[in-house]
């Protein structure tokens, strides 16, 4: 009865390391597949490029305004 009992306890021990053993590889494949599929779609995806900004130069001197207050002389730009 000592020996059924300990063949019973090494196979339910072999069974549940086996188990644990197919969970992990199975859950290490959907995480490789999910990260498989986010690079790709990364890749895919044009990258946004920001809009170049044009700085326009005043090219008339009638916008600036001089002026004295009494205080002294101020320039407005």
């Amino acid at each position: 009865m000592q020996n059924i009992r300990a063949l019973l306890y090494g196979l339910v021990g072999i069974a549940a390391i086996g188990t644990l053993v197919v969970l992990t590889a199975s859950l290490t494949l959907a995480f490789a597949g999910m990260l498989a599929v986010f690079t790709v779609v990364k890749a895919m995806t044009p990258r946004l490029k920001p809009a170049p900004v044009r700085a326009k130069a005043k090219s008339s001197q009638s916008e600036m305004r001089v002026w004295n207050d009494g205080r002294g002389t101020i320039i407005d730009l």
